[in-house]
């Protein structure tokens, strides 16, 4: 049945330029062409703050644990990387051709009913990541105030929860125009900062030791290249589109792979090279890095920058979890949920916020075993990742827009064989590989967040 009320799930028509303050109003509905704007390099900025997370540290000590050596791990870490962007890159030019979120794209391969499958999981995804990424920013704070002498208690954790949990909801509540806007100071600041901790840090490199580790086989090369992709780029294709659909359809479609690309994988590069050089210099700085790259990297900096260092772990958590609750808010409404869009995003932070607290204050041993069942879920959404591009590469001409709501269309309702292939794909990957974070999953494994 085709409804254009139910097309834009409960929100209004939006105005030709929305302001920064201003309530975003467009939903899951189609971006018109009066209201598109700006050009392929402002995706530039939402992709690096969302991936310039301290954390990618820890993928030196990852990918040295394959049994590799330094050149190997570099050359897995930059395939990987720049290849697994490359992907969400492709995707996101649908959202230029598409004019509407990435899990309304996937109607045009699973059917407007079908895809509510890879809809839920991409839910699950985005509102879980955005909860662990709220519980680390509030455990980091804890961390460095407690370094500092200051306390890292619970009045600290308490504090910290409100104002990032708070900056976090404020951009996926406003929308568009506030997240860009945001995740352009999170780029500049997180840029500044992180070179500035990476000269402080410099000195705990030791080349000799580096280059003396010894190469691995080809199979572990391979293997830390997968979890490098994994790791990385795989973990944000199911929103790629999210954030090109306001484009302009004559802007340049290489243009939006280009710069998304290049903007997610700049920081993960530079952060990954620096691990492995950190990671690599020392064995039990590398088991540090790994387990609690933020705790050990306060014991590497001096005490004057640990606040500047505390305000650039937070908002590179902060830049990934603002893409998270929007594009979470999309999926939700993507599933049928008739609120305006602002009212799904408001849903999923007080679901952030619930899952935060009981982390940190009730049940903190449960964040690996949650990270685990994120991961196990990664799965499924790789499997979708492979329909949708060959989806995009067979297609000849833009999509179909009206026909994206309505089951009559040329899209049909449930298309049973993209369906079978996730899940047939699903259970193959879940028993090719293991996750080590999720002790309850026996085989397990698949994307994560850096």
């Amino acid at each position: 049945m085709v409804d254009s009320q139910r097309a834009a799930d409960g929100t209004t028509r939006g105005t030709a330029e929305l302001h920064p303050l201003q309530i975003e109003a467009n939903g899951i509905n189609m971006i018109t062409d009066a209201q598109r704007k700006g050009h392929p390099r402002d995706l530039f900025w939402p992709w690096f703050a969302a991936n310039v997370s301290v954390l990618g540290l820890s993928y030196g000590s990852f990918e040295l644990g394959f049994g590799i050596s330094f050149w190997q791990a570099t050359a897995a870490g930059l395939v990987g990387i720049v290849a697994s962007f490359l992907l969400v890159g492709f995707i996101a030019v649908a959202g230029k051709r598409g004019s509407v979120p990435t899990m309304v794209l996937g109607r045009a391969a699973f059917g407007v009913r079908g895809n509510k499958l890879p809809s839920a999981i991409s839910w699950l995804l985005t509102v879980g990541w955005e909860t662990v990424l709220m519980i680390l920013a509030t455990l980091a704070t804890a961390t460095v105030f407690d370094r500092l002498g200051w306390g890292g208690g619970t009045a600290t954790k308490v504090i910290a929860l409100i104002v990032i949990t708070g900056l976090t909801i404020a951009g996926g509540v406003m929308g568009f125009d506030l997240i860009m806007r945001m995740q352009t100071v999170i780029t500049v600041v997180t840029a500044v900062l992180t070179v500035m901790f990476v000269v402080l840090a410099a000195d705990k490199i030791h080349w000799h030791t580096v280059s003396a580790i010894p190469s691995g086989s080809t199979e572990n090369l391979i293997g830390a290249l997968v979890f490098t992709m994994t790791g990385f780029g795989l973990g944000w294709v199911n929103v790629a589109a999210d954030y090109s659909r306001y484009l302009p359809r004559r802007a340049s479609g290489r243009g939006v792979i280009g710069w998304t690309a290049f903007g997610s994988s700049l920081a993960p590069i530079f952060l990954l090279l620096f691990g492995l050089l950190l990671a690599g210099s020392s064995a039990s700085l590398s088991k540090a890095i790994s387990a609690d790259p933020i705790g050990a990297l306060t014991t590497l900096l001096p005490t004057w920058f640990l606040v500047p260092f505390v305000i650039v772990a937070v908002l590179g958590l902060v830049g990934g979890a603002v893409l998270d609750i929007y594009s979470s808010g999309l999926a939700l409404l993507t599933l049928g949920l008739p609120v305006p869009r602002y009212v799904a995003a408001l849903i999923d932070g007080t679901i952030m916020v619930l899952g935060t607290i009981y982390v940190v204050f009730i049940a903190g041993n449960f964040l690996g075993q949650f990270e685990g069942f994120l991961i196990t879920l990664g799965v499924p959404i790789a499997a979708w990742c492979g329909i949708m591009l060959a989806d995009i590469l067979l297609r000849r001409r833009d999509y179909a827009e009206a026909e994206l709501y309505s089951p009559a269309g040329r899209y049909g309702d449930i298309r049973l064989f993209p369906i079978g292939v996730i899940l047939v794909s699903t259970v193959i990957g879940w028993g090719l590989v293991t996750n080590g974070l999720a002790s309850w999953l026996t085989s397990r494994s698949a994307s994560s967040r850096p």
